[in-house]
């Protein structure tokens, strides 16, 4: 990448959106130390409890170079952190868009990270699922067979990912709660409701949920790109869209009829989207840049693709 100035902040902060008060009653009360070598004391759960809460961090530069600010948003079993620096080091995209310009909004989606959880199973129904290493290297397109032993992990050739560091990566995974699409659309709603026009930037479930947004919001979300999408809306698109930048990496027939479906889910979708607004595919492979993984922000190559996806950005800020 070119030399870039320095990032200024004229400030930096959080905030939360969304949440709901639930009163719950008839709970045993227990007793319990709570902290380092405490006396044990009333814990007691009857009460109001908030939840569906989401937590957003603003960064705001003190001379942005666009209007329009960037919201990040995380894929499944993930947190904000996908944005903030490669699993080997390297500034992630949230810190590209800084130096290219943008105000950032970085989102810890209902019930992951910084936004909590709510007891179970009283507010949440059912028991959080957890990914394990297997799945994630497979899920995400590393290769297909996982081990514990890293030098006995098949890895697609030319890889991009980098998987040295991919025990390093499975520390920031965190519980997801199915059938909670509800809770966690409702907070996003709240958050571009909140702060106006925007460009939305969603990676996996990420991108279906702002895919989703930008279809009951299409007067204010002003672009989507949409990395990977995985889960799209059900419903056809409404008469007007803000236009899609959708970014694909590489390995998905290899990977079988779990990503094969994704994408054709999708492509589904944006042949319908296509109608009422301009649908751009960055097919990575087909742009002659093959090996990228599920992340391409995480990828050997993610600034390469970070240029690509932030001259469509720039081209869209009306």
């Amino acid at each position: 990448m070119k030399p870039t100035a320095p990032v200024q902040l004229k400030s930096l902060r959080s905030f939360f959106v969304g949440g709901q008060t639930t009163r719950l009653e008839g709970l045993p009360v227990q007793y319990r130390s709570m902290v380092l070598n405490g006396a044990p004391r009333e814990v007691n759960p009857n009460g109001a409890h908030m939840h569906g809460q989401m937590y957003v961090q603003h960064y705001q530069l003190a001379k942005p170079t666009h209007p329009l600010p960037v919201l990040l948003w995380h894929g499944g079993g993930m947190t904000g952190a996908t944005w903030e620096t490669t699993p080997d080091g390297r500034p992630g995209w949230l810190w590209r868009f800084l130096e290219a310009g943008y105000d950032v909004y970085v989102s810890d989606a209902v019930e992951r990270g910084r936004s909590s959880f709510a007891m179970s199973p009283h507010i949440f129904k059912e028991a959080p699922v957890f990914r394990t290493q297997e799945e994630g290297w497979k899920t995400f397109r590393l290769g297909l067979t996982f081990d514990d032993d890293p030098a006995a992990r098949h890895t697609f050739e030319g890889q991009r990912f980098p998987t040295a560091a991919f025990d390093e990566f499975t520390k920031q995974w965190v519980p997801r709660w199915p059938d909670h699409e509800g809770l966690i659309l409702s907070a996003y709603e709240a958050l571009v409701q909140q702060i106006g026009p925007c460009i939305v930037v969603g990676h996996s479930q990420g991108a279906g949920f702002a895919t989703e947004i930008a279809r009951r919001l299409a007067h204010v979300v002003r672009g989507v790109v949409a990395v990977e999408p995985g889960g799209m809306p059900a419903e056809a698109p409404v008469d007007a869209l803000p236009p899609h930048l959708v970014v694909w990496g590489d390995h998905i027939a290899a990977s079988g009829s779990h990503w094969l479906g994704y994408r054709a889910q999708a492509e589904r979708y944006f042949a319908q989207a296509a109608r009422h607004t301009t649908i751009t595919v960055l097919d990575l492979p087909q742009a002659g840049i093959p090996g990228n993984s599920h992340f391409p922000m995480m990828d050997t190559n993610s600034d390469e693709i970070f240029q690509r996806v932030a001259r469509w950005t720039g081209a869209h800020q009306n």
